[in-house]
């Protein structure tokens, strides 16, 4: 019943015309107009004509009625009019054979050419019928538009998908190109796929954008923004992909210029111009948020902690309010800094800057010759800071000025009994990132432990001690920070000082933030918060407020339900931004390796496994992985040294083998 009958079906979502040359049982086998031979199920017909030739016929023979009867379905298949047909009947929702359909076309007279030439109509065109089990059922209205749309699109994207790859090929050839209309999609594409690879949205159409270049490796993304310019060549992407924005709106600066210019309102200050007040800093800070002040007589020595007062300026749910809790920190990396705030405000009109009148919650405190803590309170003050001095310049200083020298005692004096109450000083150098013009990266570690970084850190430690005790006895709503004690503590023993903080740490339990006040072992108090830090870390700014509220008199901003649901948002992108630092200085450093291949370094052996070590580097505390050569034996705590075989930045790979 099959032989000689021309029969057409789906294959791959296209009609393909045949003839039956033979059935054998439940298989058919086929001619197609290229002469080639297919097999096929009963089961599979779409479409069959009535008439058939003779099958035993030459095969010249069949291929030639073969290919007529496709021609003249093909020419009787261009005069039809799709969306003219479903005009016709589209308000009927109902479903139609292909007869019928073809009659509405060609008239009553129809063929089997005329029903497989409006088969073949409908099924190229997909926008005005859906086939569903034998029959065609007219689109909706709406969903011809939606398909529409989607076509115009798809036609959009061969087009960016030619001209796209067509404008990569010559980029990647050097020649001079103009750039074509679709850059800007194009562009969109590389990034996505440079930020997320496999994740990309649309990495299938990115996928083919590259293979259509000439390009198989995804990695290339990031090579050809670099190529175009969208892209610097050491481009964050962390940044990228956390969507940090690294300026501020015209709607936020405006904000923050009628913040200037209202001031921080009519809140009565303690005027503090009066005291010798000073700043120690970087010789690069610009966002001073903290100054000391000392007055020494012989019955009572007065220490002044002052801390810039943001929450006095900005209002909590403003536009740089909102913005800050966003942002959550300024983010300090060896290339560039990004503010919590704009630099109108951190930089000028809330830094303490010397000679400006500048607003404060300061910690006025009395001590006795001794050090003993006499009396304290917190008050909002307006101070002038007098001096600006940097921590090499108090380093030289501190032994020759009675006041300095009297901050360093005290310092030396309260670290001695955090100490004794269970703090570890587990300090190392802070890794700074030195760039020189010919594009050489140089490692710097700079000691945390000089006598004006310990002066100053000390003294902030109090300043929040101070401040938590402050919101504890008097009921304030604040956020608390805490530590559980080490799993173990451990003895250095003689062991190298890097190699001991590196173990010991691993020991360390989490920071926590809560409401409750509890006990901060690693800094050896029964309590502590952060406060001393507004214009920098937005969780300070909250508790500042707290504190602001009621040294004026007025009620917490917050309650406690309401600092948990703001904990809860920020500590999820705090953690991003040490991520982001963490590997941003890790970048860094392995682009240093990178310039150094070939060279060996020193280093301490943390760890030993069956084909590695785990080294500590000397020159950036940090560690890497190191082969295991055959016959090589070292020790937990041993000095070695290692030669750099390969370093990339990019793909955040470093090689390294052990020197004998």
């Amino acid at each position: 019943m099959y032989q000689g009958k021309i029969i057409e079906y789906i294959d791959e979502g296209h009609l393909l015309c045949t003839i039956c040359f033979q059935e054998k049982g439940e298989r058919l086998y086929l001619l197609t107009p290229s002469n080639r031979e297919v097999m096929l199920s009963p089961k599979r017909i779409l479409l069959m004509s009535g008439s058939g030739f003779n099958p035993g016929g030459a095969r010249d023979g069949l291929l030639s009625c073969l290919r007529e009867a496709e021609a003249l379905r093909k020419d009787l298949k261009a005069r039809i009019r799709v969306e003219e047909l479903w005009e016709l009947v589209q308000d009927e929702k109902q479903s139609y054979d292909f007869k019928y359909l073809s009659q509405l076309c060609f008239g009553a007279d129809v063929t089997d050419n005329h029903v497989a030439a409006l088969v073949r109509a409908l099924f190229e065109n997909r926008i005005f019928f859906k086939f569903k089990e034998g029959f065609f059922w007219p689109n909706s209205a709406e969903k011809v538009a939606q398909l529409i749309q989607q076509a115009e699109e798809e036609k959009r994207r061969e087009a960016s998908l030619s001209q796209g790859s067509a404008w990569l090929r010559d980029i990647e050839s050097g020649r001079v190109v103009q750039t074509p209309a679709c850059k800007e999609d194009v562009v969109s594409l590389l990034v996505e796929l440079a930020l997320y690879e496999k994740e990309a949205p649309q990495f299938k159409f990115a996928k083919d954008l590259l293979a259509r270049a000439g390009i198989q490796d995804i990695r290339q993304a990031r090579r050809l923004l670099i190529k175009i310019g969208i892209w610097g060549e050491d481009q964050s992407l962390d940044l990228l992909r956390l969507k940090i924005p690294e300026a501020f709106s015209a709607e936020q600066l405006e904000e923050a210029r009628l913040f200037v210019q209202t001031g921080t309102g009519s809140t009565i200050r303690e005027d503090l111009r009066q005291l010798p007040v000073f700043t120690i800093d970087g010789p690069f800070t610009r966002d001073f948020d903290d100054a000391l002040s000392v007055e020494i007589t012989p019955q009572k020595i007065n220490l002044g902690i002052h801390i810039a007062d943001v929450a006095g300026l900005i209002p909590v749910e403003s536009r740089l309010d909102r913005e800050a809790a966003q942002r959550a920190s300024s983010i300090y990396l060896p290339e560039q800094q990004i503010p919590m705030l704009p630099k109108e405000l951190s930089e000028n009109s809330l830094s303490l800057r010397a000679g400006e009148d500048r607003a404060a919650i300061s910690l006025l405190a009395g001590f006795d010759p001794s050090g003993t803590l006499l009396d304290f309170q917190f008050v909002p003050s307006l101070l002038r800071v007098k001096r600006q001095m940097t921590y090499d310049q108090v380093n030289d200083l501190y032994q020759k000025e009675r006041e300095l020298a009297w901050l360093y005692q005290l310092a030396q004096k309260w670290r001695k009994q955090r100490v004794e109450q269970g703090a570890l000083v587990l300090s190392l150098p802070e890794l700074v990132v030195n760039f020189d013009a010919d594009k050489s990266i140089n490692l710097e570690l700079v000691s945390q432990e000089t006598p004006s970084k310990a002066l100053v850190a000390e003294l902030m430690i109090f300043y929040n001690w101070m401040a938590a005790r402050f919101c504890r006895d008097r009921g304030i709503p604040a956020l608390f920070r805490g530590q559980e004690p080490p799993s173990e503590i451990l003895h250095m023993e003689g062991a190298d000082y890097l190699f001991y903080v590196f173990k010991q740490r691993r020991k360390l339990n989490p920071l926590m933030v809560d409401t409750a006040p509890r006990p901060h072992a690693g800094l050896g108090l029964d309590l502590y918060t952060n406060m001393s830090s507004p214009i920098r870390r937005y969780m300070d700014l909250l508790v500042q407020r707290q504190i602001r509220t009621s040294l004026t008199g007025s009620s917490p901003v917050y309650d406690k339900e309401s600092l948990e649901k703001i904990r809860i948002g920020i500590e999820p992108v705090l953690k991003e931004l040490e991520r982001l630092k963490r590997n941003r200085l890790r970048y860094w450093i392995l682009k240093y390796f990178s310039q150094h291949v070939g060279e060996p370094f020193t280093g301490l052996v943390l760890d030993v496994f069956k084909m590695k070590y785990r080294v500590v580097l000397s020159n950036c505390q940090l560690a890497f992985e190191a082969d295991r050569r055959s016959g090589q034996t070292f020790s937990k705590g041993q000095a070695v040294r290692v030669k750099i075989k390969k370093a990339d930045a990019w793909s955040d790979e470093l090689e390294m083998e052990m020197v004998d």
